[in-house]
C-alpha cells in the first residue's frame, strides 16, 4: 500500500490528460509516461513539524493519481535529488563532515545539474572513487561499498522502493573504467526510479521530514527555482522552460530536480500555483521523441493544474 490515497476525479482527470496529449502527435505516449500527482488543501511547506513522531506525519492521508506510478525508469538527473538527501542523512549521523566544499558541490548538483558535482558527492557517501578497471575481488568489495545509498533508503521500509536502484554516477560522455563495470554487460545496473519514489521523497522534504527540518529547509533552498522571465533567459539550462515550471501560471512558486538526456525528460516538483491548489507533481517521459518534447511536460502541467477541484 503506497503512502498516497488513489483519488478517483484525479485520476480521470490525469488519464483525459495523457489521452489529450497523446492525441497531439504522440503516439505511444502512454507507454512511454510515468505521473505520480499529489494535491494538497494547502502549503505542504513545514507540516510535519506538527506531527509527534514521524510515522504520524506519514500516516496523514494525501490524495493522489498515478500512471505507471510504480514502473522503475531510468532517472537522469533526478537521481541527484536522492543524494541530496543522503547527504543531509550522513551528515546528520556524523559519517562524513561538513564543508564549505561539500555545500559548494551539492549547491552546484541540484542548481545547475552538475555530473562532476554528483560524482564528487557519490564518492563521499560511498567511500569510492572512479577509475581504471578492476579485477573481480577488487570490484566485489568496491561494488558493495557503492550500495551504501541503495540500504539506506531500502532501510526506510517504504514499498515504493522496490525495484528501484540509486548507486551510479551521472555523465555527459558516459562511464568508464570500474564504472562502466558497475552498469553491467547489459546494463542492469543503471539508476532506476519511480514516479511514486520520487513524489514520496520530494513530499517528504518539502513537509520538513526527510532527515530533519533544518536538513529539509537545506534542501528545499536548493531546489527553489525562479520563473523570472530574465532569469530564465539569462540561463538556457534553467530546469524549468521545457519542464514542469514551463506550464505553471504567473506568480506560482516551484521547487524542483528536473532531468534531461537523448532518451528522457524527467521533473519532480512542488508547486505552490495562486489560486489552484498545490502539489507535489513528477513526470517521467522516455523514449529519443519525448526526450526533444519541450512541450510534453509543460503541457502536461498546465492541464492538472488548471484542472477543477470538485
Amino acid at each position: 500500500m503506497g503512502f498516497y490515497c488513489p483519488d478517483g476525479p484525479m485520476q480521470r482527470i490525469l488519464s483525459d490528460a495523457i489521452d489529450q496529449l497523446e492525441a497531439q502527435g504522440r503516439p505511444g505516449l502512454r507507454e512511454q509516461l510515468s505521473v505520480t500527482w499529489l494535491r494538497y488543501g494547502s502549503s505542504l511547506r513545514g507540516t510535519a513539524s506538527t506531527a509527534q513522531d514521524g510515522e504520524a506525519f506519514w500516516a496523514r492521508p494525501v490524495h493522489g493519481a498515478a500512471w505507471g506510478g510504480e514502473q522503475p525508469r531510468y532517472p537522469a538527473s533526478v537521481v541527484k535529488l536522492f543524494y541530496l538527501v543522503a547527504a543531509e542523512a550522513w551528515l546528520q549521523r556524523q559519517l562524513i563532515t561538513d564543508s564549505p566544499e561539500l555545500r559548494r558541490a551539492l549547491a552546484d548538483m541540484i542548481r545547475d545539474s552538475s555530473n562532476d558535482a554528483t560524482g564528487m558527492v557519490l564518492d563521499l557517501l560511498t567511500g569510492t572513487q572512479s577509475g581504471p578497471e578492476l579485477p573481480p575481488m577488487a570490484l566485489e568489495r568496491w561494488s558493495l561499498q557503492r550500495q551504501l545509498v541503495n540500504q539506506w533508503y531500502a532501510g526506510l521500509g517504504w514499498p515504493e522502493w522496490l525495484h528501484c536502484n540509486a548507486c551510479q554516477k551521472t555523465w555527459g560522455d558516459g562511464p568508464y573504467g570500474r564504472e562502466r563495470q558497475s552498469y553491467g554487460e547489459q546494463l542492469e545496473n543503471r539508476n532506476r526510479l519511480s514516479t511514486d519514489m520520487t513524489a514520496r521523497v520530494l513530499h517528504g522534504v518539502m513537509a520538513g521530514a526527510m532527515v530533519s527540518p533544518p536538513a529539509s529547509g537545506r534542501m528545499q533552498e536548493l531546489l527553489a527555482r525562479s520563473l523570472d522571465p530574465a532569469a530564465r533567459a539569462a540561463d538556457p539550462e534553467n530546469q524549468v522552460d521545457g519542464f514542469i515550471g514551463g506550464g505553471v501560471p504567473d506568480g506560482t512558486q516551484l521547487w524542483s530536480k528536473a532531468g534531461w538526456m537523448s532518451q528522457a525528460r524527467h521533473d519532480a516538483a512542488y508547486l505552490e500555483p495562486p489560486g489552484h491548489h498545490p502539489c507535489v507533481l513528477v513526470i517521467f517521459s522516455e523514449g529519443p521523441e519525448r526526450a526533444q518534447d519541450e512541450a510534453l511536460l509543460p503541457g502536461l502541467t498546465t492541464l492538472l493544474v488548471e484542472a477543477p477541484t470538485s
